[in-house]
């Protein structure tokens, strides 16, 4: 889905006078209530949907208006046109949805109170596209800016960093899923459990298909090892990103901790595979799964590979702690 930004540039002339006509129930109005409403001072936007020959749509089409990735208003178009009165100026994203066509967005600058003529464009969906769908909220610019650079900086661990970037972008669009989740993940890089739990809560309800925030509050969750509550997320970020193996991960911990070891097991052999490498120490929590299964044998193989491997990592230390148990404990044969 494209935006184009729409930049002003020289024309800085306020509005002289005003119509005034009867009053419309609400500020959004169709082509033919267009001048209806008082405006005063206020910017009103003007807009035009067609289809990539430049042709009015005349089906009617869904529009949002959003300010700071929150909806404000929304209408239909009437013969392809919609006209909306905003409450002030700033920074506002416009999505549009219609019937056999593919969404559309546009980010706007609306920096005076003066009548804003926009067009936007939808191509045409192929049929087995879903059409019509309600654009999801969008984040302005500034407030994607500042979302951007602190997940940089969480990534980067530099935690006062990400603490200035996303709580701006908290302030320019708090009630955005994408925001809500970075403000959860440096909840959880402070050790701040239950803040984390509860603003991931929030991110997951207004984004259910929001698979990195599930997986946030599943690690959130377990944090507070209330494992058995922190599977149902786990399992809904796997199924919306099956390929995040540090999803399958947190929920093989997760899985074992609470007591379910055939799919700690299972799970724990798909991050390790899915990993490539990147985290052997996953080794760990497979071989405490071959354990609690009572497959002693594989659980000690899987110890000696990973130390003949990884002798120089942190986690050696546990591998050959959890080897000398299996030997004192009788269930496997001394060297």
């Amino acid at each position: 889905m494209q935006s184009a930004p729409l930049r002003f540039v020289r024309f800085l002339l306020p509005v002289l006078f005003f119509l005034l006509f009867s009053s419309a129930p609400a500020d959004c109005q169709d082509s033919s209530a267009e001048g209806t409403n008082f405006r005063g001072d206020r910017p009103e936007l003007s807009i035009t949907v067609r289809d990539t020959s430049g042709e009015t749509i005349a089906a009617p089409a869904n529009v949002r208006v959003y300010k700071d990735g929150v909806q404000t208003d929304q209408g239909a178009t009437t013969r392809g046109r919609a006209f909306f009165i905003l409450r002030s100026t700033g920074d506002y994203s416009v999505t549009v949805d219609a019937s056999g066509y593919k969404s559309a967005q546009k980010e706007l600058s609306v920096p005076v109170g003066m009548k804003y003529e926009v067009d936007v464009y939808l191509q045409g969906a192929s049929a087995t596209e879903n059409a019509g769908v309600p654009g999801r909220p969008v984040l302005a610019p500034k407030a994607k800016e500042a979302f951007n650079k602190g997940l940089q900086a969480l990534s980067e661990n530099k935690l006062p960093e990400a603490e200035k970037y996303v709580g701006e972008a908290m302030r320019l669009a708090p009630g955005h899923p994408d925001v809500l989740y970075a403000q959860g993940v440096l909840y959880l890089r402070q050790r701040n459990w239950t803040q984390a739990q509860t603003t991931l809560e929030k991110a997951t309800e207004l984004d259910p298909n929001h698979a990195r925030a599930f997986a946030a509050l599943g690690m959130a969750l377990s944090d507070q090892k209330k494992y058995a509550a922190a599977i149902p997320p786990l399992e809904k970020s796997a199924q919306l990103d099956p390929a995040a193996w540090e999803t399958h991960w947190t929920l093989g911990k997760a899985y074992y901790y609470n007591g379910q070891y055939e799919e700690a097991l299972k799970t724990s052999q798909q991050a390790l595979t899915e990993s490539k490498g990147k985290a052997p120490e996953i080794e760990l929590l497979l071989a405490q799964s071959l354990t609690a299964v009572g497959r002693y044998e594989d659980s000690a193989e899987a110890l000696r590979e990973f130390l003949k491997k990884h002798s120089d990592r942190p986690e050696a230390a546990t591998a050959r702690r959890y080897l000398d148990r299996l030997t004192a404990d009788g269930k496997i044969k001394k060297n």
